[in-house]
């Protein structure tokens, strides 16, 4: 039978309750201590002591003490809500929705017990569920403007668009008082219903409704966007060229606004002159804009190229823009026009020779011509190295102190392949610039690929917080730097240090989940504040988010390592070292070897981080909420990763991820392949297979993997299914 509570211990539960949510838990615990002590059994402050415990990292004890409370007291819904919130921090969504269903059973009006389990269903992306939700919201306060929001977001993801329309519809004819003209929440729902009536396909009406109902939204230029693309889509030619000048005037830098004016005048895309005609207008009329000087060289041709080409190379080398080899590269895919920019930059060259001094700047005139052409012969479509490195010395001479020319000679023993005189000369022009973050970071970069991985850390060290506990890498984590991460793990396991090549590339994969997760404060927060049309943008955008590269790259590079293993691991169960040769003792005492360099690392780090925290000022106010406890890493030189029984099953958490996300990535499906012929799992090797030759047959490793598949299929035993070798058989009989 569950207790019930006086007066004053009912008030002593309330301050209980307020001390958490303001995560003042030493304080929260005590008074649930006080009261636990009269009511030992009350089972809402053990669930509520539950909640403060697994805020200060006692989650076992937590879940515990919350599954006591639900003994004690079923019919709850604080202890409901207590056992859901603590699964949800603990990533079981689904456990966490049953929990907040049976809250709200026995409790229907609890408005934050539904919002709860609203942004959880938008969290896991049961869009039916977050619809009855939104629903029910709405019915319960029905005056709020954000419960119609939230509804018509819902629909929307639903792919309810109608309903969605609808609902917003509903709300504007409920209201009494007109909008003031600077309501943002206002002009934000209107621009919202305007993308879903064109998410519709009715851009007639849209059109219509963005003229009436949008003309006084604040976000001008979105109106202005809209309004352009709708007369295009609407053949409104005339109208729609009038709606993208007013664009350029706004801003004559932006391609697309170019793009949709040429559509709206129907001008042939083999048609230069009246081309170039609407270039030269903008760049005449706006004399500063780079865009209207540079995209003409991407349809001109022949002469027309070179006399465009010629002035608008000159003007930027006569100003000394070190971008502008950056801007003209892509036209090198065309050996006509590769030929004639090399041309025009050597004539420059030759003409100001002699004149090295453009107003006693160095980096113009010749020193700007001569970092072009080295930049020029380094390029892959157009490399010379030896001439590369010819030019960068004649600009560097010109200006010793140049730090553009500088990275470029690193670049240049790069791609010779010299990676120490590479690194070298990238923390040289460092050294040029020591207050400038781009050139710290490329010098960490280079040292990373010349293997200087505790030299790159001391270099990011410069710029990183001094007081951070654990050093420079612990703020690189928490600042989320993946490019750091990327090039630090490959370095590591380069070096054969899997641990920590391991530990790197799962670092980076739980910067992904914690992007995933951090999507929690924003189903709140943007309809609070009104960002509807950025918070639709932002589910969609995460739907998608490990098709980035970044996590592409570190996934494969883990997948990779994880074979590696797995052949060690079977050639040391064969008794072999992978090459045919018998194994001894050497690997077993290398590894010994490593795992002790390793704890030494990691007793050497904790001892600084305590040094560092002993220095700081005893007598500095301390904050008045306590500090969420911040996780330990028991593994922080990835000796637990290393030492995987099973590293095709650890490298399924990567590998899920490649093929969902990335499918057209030839290197992806390759990967997979690997992963699952040496898992025996045929038919999906054959998935990876065929996907693999859709995409390339004639890659040298698709060719390889098919011969592979092929003598599996030959030598299948019994424990394989019927069905599976008539699959498998059937490929190869085709």
């Amino acid at each position: 039978m569950p207790q019930t509570l006086s007066t004053r211990e009912a008030n002593l539960f309330r301050t209980v309750i307020r001390h958490y949510e303001e995560k003042q838990y030493k304080r929260g615990l005590k008074a649930a201590e006080q009261i636990l002590k009269k009511n030992p059994k009350h089972g809402d402050t053990m669930s509520m002591k539950a909640l403060i415990m697994n805020s200060q990292g006692k989650t076992e004890e937590a879940f515990a003490l919350a599954k006591e409370a639900l003994t004690i007291d079923m019919k709850s819904h604080i202890c409901w809500h207590v056992y859901g919130i603590l699964y949800r921090q603990h990533k079981n969504f689904d456990e966490a929705i049953k929990a907040y269903k049976f809250a709200l059973k026995l409790e229907p009006e609890s408005q934050q017990i539904q919002r709860d389990l609203a942004v959880l269903q938008v969290q896991i992306r049961d869009y039916q569920g977050y619809v009855q939700s939104r629903f029910a919201m709405l019915k319960a306060k029905p005056h709020l403007r954000q419960n119609w929001t939230a509804l018509a977001i819902a629909y929307q993801l639903e792919g309810s668009l109608e309903q969605a329309e609808n609902i917003l519809t509903t709300y504007e004819k409920s209201m009494t008082n007109v909008p003031l003209k600077t309501d943002q929440e206002h002009s934000e729902a209107l621009l919202y219903k305007n993308t879903i009536i064109a998410e519709r396909g009715d851009i007639q009406r849209a059109l219509e409704h963005l003229e009436s109902d949008c003309k006084n939204c604040l976000d001008r230029l979105a109106v202005m966007e809209m309004r352009a693309r709708y007369l295009g889509q609407l053949n409104r030619k005339e109208e729609a060229a009038k709606a993208w000048r007013a664009l350029l005037d706004r801003n004559p830098e932006h391609p697309e606004y170019y793009k949709g004016l040429i559509e709206a005048l129907e001008i042939d895309e083999k048609d230069e002159a009246a081309l170039k005609a609407i270039y030269d207008e903008y760049a005449a009329k706006y004399p500063r804009s780079d865009a209207a000087k540079r995209l003409p060289l991407n349809f001109l041709t022949g002469d027309s190229f070179k006399a465009a080409a010629k002035s608008y190379l000159t003007n930027m080398l006569d100003r000394g823009v070190p971008s502008v080899f950056a801007n003209l590269k892509h036209l090198y895919s065309d050996e006509a026009k590769k030929a004639a920019v090399l041309a025009l930059a050597e004539e420059y060259l030759k003409e100001h020779k002699g004149s090295e001094q453009a107003n006693g700047d160095s980096s113009k005139g010749v020193g700007a011509a001569l970092y072009f052409l080295a930049q020029h012969y380094n390029y892959h479509l157009s490399r010379d190295l030896a001439k590369a490195m010819e030019y960068v010395e004649q600009a560097i001479e010109l200006d010793p102190k140049n730090v553009d020319f500088h990275m470029t000679k690193a670049r240049i023993f790069k791609h010779q392949g010299d990676t120490a005189k590479a690194s070298e000369a990238m923390d040289h022009a460092r050294r040029l610039d020591t207050k400038d973050r781009y050139i710290n970071s490329k010098a960490a970069k280079y040292q990373l690929r010349n293997n200087e991985n505790e030299k790159a850390l001391e270099t990011m060290g410069l710029f990183t917080r001094a007081e951070t506990v654990g050093g420079p890498l612990a703020d690189l984590t928490d600042m989320q730097c993946m490019w750091f991460l990327t090039e630090d793990g490959e370095a590591w396991q380069r070096r054969g240090n899997t641990g920590l090549a391991l530990k790197r590339f799962t670092t980076i994969h739980n910067i992904f989940d914690i992007w995933q997760e951090d999507q929690f404060d924003f189903h709140s927060f943007s309809l609070r504040k009104g960002q509807i049309r950025a918070y639709v943008d932002m589910i969609r955008w995460e739907d998608s988010i490990r098709e980035h590269p970044f996590y592409f790259r570190a996934a494969l590079d883990a997948v990779k390592l994880y074979l590696d293993m797995f052949e060690k691991q079977q050639a040391a169960a064969n008794g072999t070292n992978g090459t045919g040769e018998a194994t001894n003792g050497d690997d077993a005492a290398e590894k010994k070897k490593a795992a002790k360099k390793a704890r030494k690392e990691a007793q050497k780090a904790e001892r600084e981080a305590a040094e560092k925290a002993a220095k700081q000022d005893p007598n500095k106010a301390t904050a008045k909420k306590d500090e969420e406890p911040k996780k330990k890493d028991d593994d922080p030189n990835g000796l637990k990763l290393a030492a995987t029984t099973d590293p095709l099953g650890d490298a399924m958490k990567f590998l899920d991820n490649i093929l969902q996300f990335s499918p057209k990535n030839i290197e992806g499906q390759i990967a997979g392949f690997d992963v699952y012929i040496r898992r025996k799992k045929y038919l999906l090797a054959l998935r990876c297979l065929n996907a693999a030759q859709a995409l390339n047959p004639e890659h040298p490793r698709v060719k390889e993997q098919y011969a592979e598949l092929q003598k599996a299929v030959e030598s299948l035993d019994d424990a394989v299914s019927v069905k599976v070798k008539e699959v498998l058989k059937a490929k190869f009989s085709s």
